[in-house]
């Protein structure tokens, strides 16, 4: 079976940046990505989400095909709700170290149930000695 050039770019993705074009200007980059998939870690199912990411860049911003490559890996991951969302913020501050950022995924229900997970970071102030 021949791997296709979508499956190939999503399993080689990584969260690349660019130079923020303004820096030391306090301003926010709001992104949606409505097409989240993931596997429910205890029965398989799969779980729909749109995830948001809202953040004040530092140096630099995060690129935006480079998020929808990363977010589509996670739809063959055997994941929980709460650990997608904290996962996603974690990677995201590794790549781009932002001032600050707010990671929610509002998961579709199933089962009757909805779930909402809202993460936070800001950056800690240097200290100076």
């Amino acid at each position: 079976m021949t791997v296709k050039y979508g499956e190939q770019a999503i399993s080689e993705a990584t969260l690349t940046t660019f130079p923020n074009p303004r820096i030391g200007r306090d301003y926010t980059v709001q992104i949606t990505l409505p097409e989240f998939t993931c596997k429910c870690p205890f029965s398989g199912y799969p779980d729909f989400a749109t995830i948001y990411i809202t953040y004040t860049p530092n140096l630099v911003l995060v690129e935006l095909k480079a998020i929808k490559l990363y977010i589509n890996s996670y739809r063959d991951r055997f994941i929980s709700h709460e650990e997608t969302v904290n996962q996603v913020l974690d990677d995201f501050v590794k790549a781009g170290d932002p001032l600050r950022v707010n990671v929610k995924g509002d998961f579709s229900p199933r089962g009757n149930v909805h779930t909402v997970v809202e993460v936070n970071y800001v950056k800690p102030q240097a200290t100076i000695s």
